[in-house]
């Protein structure tokens, strides 16, 4: 089995992880967990599986659907005509809403959701983190300051930082900058982007705080720059940052 095809296989995978013990799955899922390129885009993909099923279901379904439905099948009485309910402009419009946010999402370029999808699949890559330079040892020794906390504005030149050294990655065909620092003993890891390369990332300037098993994240911005610090040792060790 190549990639291609553990793709296909695995795009039918559900977020909730239903499908664990659906055999149709295994070979896929255990080249997942084998190949770094495969296993970062199975997370970017089940992170967007699952943001696409929660804006569906936060859709409402309207109290009066189900009589809707109904009344557009009866016979109509007298010859009266009677628009069926789904040619009605009111049902047809809130149709329309519904169709466009279902293609909005499907549509979306994943920014949202998987960004911070993208930093956890990459910490798990620590091997493979490095980076020099001097700019990048000055926000390194900032980051590692316990006086420090995530939020504030941080000391932050991209253009420099990229062009000295520090380690950078792409993502949705846009550099990201990263960063491994040290507080009390645990090891974090800082992902930087320019917010102007995403603009359809919304953030606050408040660190948002998840949890993804033994591994939280904190996301944010601070106007100018999009930043999520992941934390491989829980939320406790991230919260003591705040």
């Amino acid at each position: 089995m190549n990639n291609a095809e553990a793709k296909f296989i695995l795009q039918g995978y559900r977020p909730n992880g239903a499908d664990a013990g659906d055999a149709t799955f295994s070979a896929a899922l255990a080249q997942a967990q084998n190949d770094p390129a495969l296993g970062r885009w199975f997370a970017q993909q089940q992170a967007f599986d699952a943001a696409v099923g929660a804006k569906l279901a936060a859709v409402p379904v309207p109290a009066d659907l189900r009589a809707a439905i109904l009344a557009g099948g009866r016979v109509t009485t007298a010859g009266t005509a009677h628009r069926a309910w789904w040619n009605r402009p009111a049902w047809m419009a809130a149709a329309g809403v519904a169709i466009l946010l279902a293609a909005g999402v499907a549509l979306w370029p994943k920014q949202a959701a998987a960004f911070s999808d993208f930093a956890f699949a990459d910490a798990k890559l620590s091997a493979m983190h490095g980076g020099h330079g001097h700019e990048s040892n000055e926000l390194q020794a900032v980051l590692n300051d316990p006086a420090t906390r995530l939020g504030q504005k941080l000391p932050i030149n991209f253009a420099n930082l990229h062009e000295t050294g520090c380690r950078t990655i792409t993502f949705k065909g846009r550099d990201v900058l990263e960063l491994c620092f040290k507080r009390n003993g645990v090891w974090f890891h800082a992902y930087i982007a320019r917010a102007a390369d995403f603009p359809r990332l919304a953030l606050n300037s408040t660190p948002a705080l998840e949890d993804r098993g033994s591994t939280a994240i904190a996301s944010w911005t601070d106007h100018d720059h999009v930043i999520v610090v992941v934390s491989k040792t829980g939320r406790k060790n991230l919260e003591a940052l705040l």
